[in-house]
């Protein structure tokens, strides 16, 4: 029996192989489809026979209430832990979170204390204002939910972020774009939408109110304001070296305190005392802002302390007005002036020009902001020569009728020193007359009999190496040589040079040796006052006898024999008074170039009282010595100064002093 040919295998990719294998992927599927309708039937007859078995037939009333008290008694737990663990196990830090989340704490900062002349007159003030805050959150959405809103409530809502923007920019000043994007919605490292920023600094209240209402009559909210007082000074830059001016801490915002302190002058040195202490104040919020019949806590703040300076805002004024005229003149780096009361160490005025304005600090130049009668120190020339002779008086190593043989130079350190004028034929010198004809030759003469250690301890106490006690910021001591300086230190430091110190401390210190020989401190605190009222206890100022009356007496009258061989004097009064042109050293070569010119006088001789001093730093026009510069501006500060506090004029003549032999 023939076989019957089987059929061939059809081709891959074949019409007859794809309908192959078509069937072979529904018949798959079709196994698939019934495993799952397997296993959802086996799953639906578990349920069946979970939901019989607690199934309450109506014939069971007793099986339903255990049911219900088995639910019940689950969710009774519940409540239970949950109430233990927010009132047993930490029921403080659970409370203050529930606090936290609907109170707000801000500062409430204390009037900072004011800052008087000796005559009553403001000089430093704190005024009202405000720092603008506002909620991001409640500008841009009214505290709203945008998906219930429809299209134009949403386009409105979304217009206030621009709109409150240009507000601010309208009121306040700055740049639109910047408020705008410390409007943008923004959240915080715990994912919680951000409800304070700061707007604008130190706000002045009325604009705050019309700039709110502004915002308000748009029918936006989220503005709020937070007492922040700014800090004014009436005179503008009268005294601003004295004064100083505040600063802002970028430290004290993050704590929100209030963030401005002290940053110069006396606001920065009496800055803990004048700042008081802040008050707190807490209060119910919501992102709509304060809640008006929310529960409010406040701790009042208290006042900081006032004060009564020595300075004279009158004198001041024309110290600052002749020191513009030096400038003018002279066309110096700087120029400096001090006028105290030697008797009582009181500073009257104290003046820097160039200087600056606190008001407007952003126009300061740096280089100004500092009080360099306090701060810088410099070598002062032959001013120096007055606590030179007030030393070997009083040491006995001379009189003012010493006699001495002045060559024009001598040989000093490996070199010629030589007097001002480039060597003279040899002078026959009283110590008088060294003082009166500015010899330095002279100077060294004599100081070369005093032992180096005793040369070194007396500029000691005569306040030189050593703040002055003023209490200002960046305080400069200077620099006194120690007993083991060479031969040529000495002589150096007998006409001014060698040594260094500030302008406060040779005013200070010449104050004392022709008071008597009795040295005081300076001071520019004349009485301070508490907020409620009661006065504050200040530092007693420091006195000692450093050289005796008697060697004071012959200094001064050395010290007039300048002022009337020089023709230093003014009409009325009989003055003593010294000058100085040292060489001045620049710290940018390491080396000296150009002058400073100066001249201290005090008056009157029969009763000293009132002391100027000029410094003229590196004049450029018009002269470099201190009797060209210094003289003609310390005179007329002393034509103003001795009436003024009613100092009498003289009723004798100055003798005719001995300065040759």
């Amino acid at each position: 029996m023939s076989q019957r040919p089987s059929h061939p295998a059809p081709r891959p990719g074949s019409p007859s192989a794809r309908r192959a294998q078509a069937a072979e992927r529904q018949a798959r599927a079709a196994e698939r489809q019934a495993r799952t309708a397997e296993r959802a039937a086996a799953a639906a007859r578990r349920s069946a026979r979970a939901a019989r078995r607690w199934r309450v037939s109506p014939g069971q009333p007793d099986r339903r209430f255990k049911v219900a008290l088995i639910a019940f008694g689950l969710f009774a737990s519940l409540l239970g832990a949950r109430a233990l663990q927010v009132q047993g196990l930490d029921p403080s830090s659970n409370a203050a979170w529930a606090v936290s989340e609907v109170t707000r704490e801000a500062v409430t900062p204390a009037s900072r204390g004011t800052l008087r002349d000796r005559n009553g007159e403001l000089l430093a003030v704190s005024e009202p204002a405000v720092n603008v805050v506002a909620n991001p959150h409640t500008v841009n959405t009214k505290d709203l939910d945008l998906s219930s809103l429809g299209p134009r409530a949403r386009l409105r809502l979304s217009a206030g972020r621009g709109l409150v923007a240009g507000l601010l920019t309208e009121y306040l000043g700055g740049s639109f774009q910047t408020y705008y994007d410390r409007l943008a919605p923004a959240k915080t490292d715990e994912g919680d939408d951000v409800q304070y920023v700061v707007l604008s600094r130190q706000v002045r209240e009325y604009t705050y109110v019309v700039l709110d209402q502004s915002v308000s009559r748009l029918g936006y909210a989220g503005l709020q304001s937070e007492s922040a007082p700014v800090r004014t000074y009436p005179s503008g830059s009268l005294a601003a070296n004295v004064l100083g001016y505040m600063v802002y801490d970028s430290e004290l915002d993050q704590e929100r305190k209030y963030p401005f302190t002290g940053g110069g002058g006396l606001e920065q040195a009496l800055d803990d005392r004048l700042a008081g202490t802040d008050g707190k104040e807490r209060y119910e919020f919501s992102s709509q802002g304060r809640i008006p019949a929310g529960s409010t806590v406040v701790t009042e703040p208290v006042d900081g302390i006032s004060y009564n300076l020595t300075i004279d805002a009158g004198l001041q004024y024309e110290v600052e007005t002749r020191l513009r005229q030096v400038v003018d003149q002279h066309k110096p780096r700087s120029v400096a002036a001090i006028v105290m009361n030697i008797k009582t160490g009181e500073v009257l005025a104290m003046a820097a020009y160039p200087t600056f304005d606190p008001n407007d600090l952003a126009q300061a130049d740096p280089d100004n902001l500092r009080n360099w009668p306090v701060t810088d120190a410099y070598e002062p020339g032959s001013v120096e020569k007055v606590l030179t002779f007030g030393a070997l008086l009083d040491a006995g190593l001379v009189t003012p009728g010493s006699t001495l043989e002045v060559p024009g130079c001598v040989f000093s350190g490996g070199k010629n020193i030589c007097d001002s004028d480039g060597g003279h034929a040899t002078w026959q010198l009283t110590a008088t007359g060294v003082m009166a004809l500015s010899s330095n030759v002279g100077s060294l003469l004599f100081t070369r009999q005093m032992d180096k250690q005793v040369l070194s301890d007396y500029l000691k106490s005569f306040g030189l190496g050593s703040a002055s006690g003023l209490g200002l910021p960046g305080e400069g001591s200077g620099e006194v040589p120690e007993a083991s300086m060479s031969d040529q230190t000495r002589d150096q430091i007998a006409f001014g040079q060698g040594l260094s110190l500030t302008a406060i401390q040779m005013a200070s210190a010449v104050g004392g040796l022709v008071n008597g020989g009795l040295y005081v401190s300076p001071t520019l605190v004349k009485s301070a006052v508490q907020s409620d009222g009661r006065a504050w206890e200040i530092p007693s100022q420091v006195t000692r006898q450093v050289i005796s009356p008697q060697a004071s007496a012959d200094l001064l009258s050395m010290m007039e024999a300048v002022v009337t061989v020089n023709h230093y004097g003014i009409e009325g009064y009989r003055l003593a008074g010294k000058t100085g042109t040292a060489e001045r050293y620049d710290e940018t070569c390491a080396c000296y170039r150009g002058y400073t010119g100066s001249y201290i006088t005090v008056g009157p001789v029969e009763d000293p009282e009132i002391l100027t001093y000029v410094v003229v730093d590196d004049p450029t026009q018009n002269g470099y010595y201190g009797s060209q510069n210094a003289v003609p501006a310390a005179l007329d500060i002393m034509k103003v100064a001795l009436p003024r506090y009613g100092v009498p004029t003289s009723s004798s003549e100055a003798p005719d002093y001995q300065i040759r032999w």
